[in-house]
């Protein structure tokens, strides 16, 4: 392996060169590049490819990673409730998403609902939806859900409070937060990063 990273090191710019030895006995190579010459590369490849029996190889151009948004903030708050009272990540994030979150309305802003006879699991249909009522018509049972956005499509004002609820969540579980400076930092900027 020396040989091929002093050869890599001839031909590019690395940043990182990883070797993850596997339970397997495979050996994972990542190596982290600025510039590559690609004809050095191929001809490293292909020299690799003959003394392996089988190898992926993946070559990706990196993404910055994107700041801490109140999105992805809530998530990561939704995550530490979930762990601390034991429950799924799905789970929470959908408890707080009811609690806190903005009911869906339409073009007319009226509130967007519906109804589904008694038995029929509203969360394989959406999973954002609170039980109101429970209706008869023409002697069937109906559930009445009312539904509620998703995450994503929130306004900056919505997701300001689905975030506050998050964080007064985890401070009643005693789960630490960032200062209140920094999420109002992240909640001013939610319209501009969506």
């Amino acid at each position: 392996m020396k040989k091929y990273f002093k050869e890599l090191k001839k031909t590019m710019e690395i940043k990182e060169i990883k070797a993850n030895y596997l339970l397997s006995g495979d050996v994972m190579l990542t190596v982290v590049v600025h510039k590559a010459h690609n004809k050095a590369v191929e001809k490293i490849l292909a020299d690799i490819g003959t003394k392996c029996q089988e190898w992926v190889l993946t070559i990706e151009k990196t993404k910055k990673k994107r700041s801490l948004n109140a999105n992805s903030y809530f998530h990561v708050l939704a995550n530490k409730i979930a762990e601390a009272m034991n429950i799924g990540e799905d789970e929470a994030k959908v408890n707080l998403v009811l609690e806190y979150g903005a009911i869906m309305v339409d073009e007319q802003g009226k509130s967007v609902g519906f109804k589904l006879p008694v038995g029929v699991n509203v969360n394989s249909i959406y999973k954002y939806a609170k039980w109101f009522d429970k209706r008869t018509e023409n002697g069937t049972d109906f559930d009445c859900f009312i539904l509620y956005e998703h995450t994503h499509k929130l306004d900056s004002k919505q997701m300001a409070r689905l975030v506050d609820g998050a964080v007064y969540e985890c401070q009643e579980l005693g789960i630490e937060t960032r200062t209140p400076e920094e999420i109002e930092r992240m909640k001013s900027l939610w319209n501009r990063e969506e």
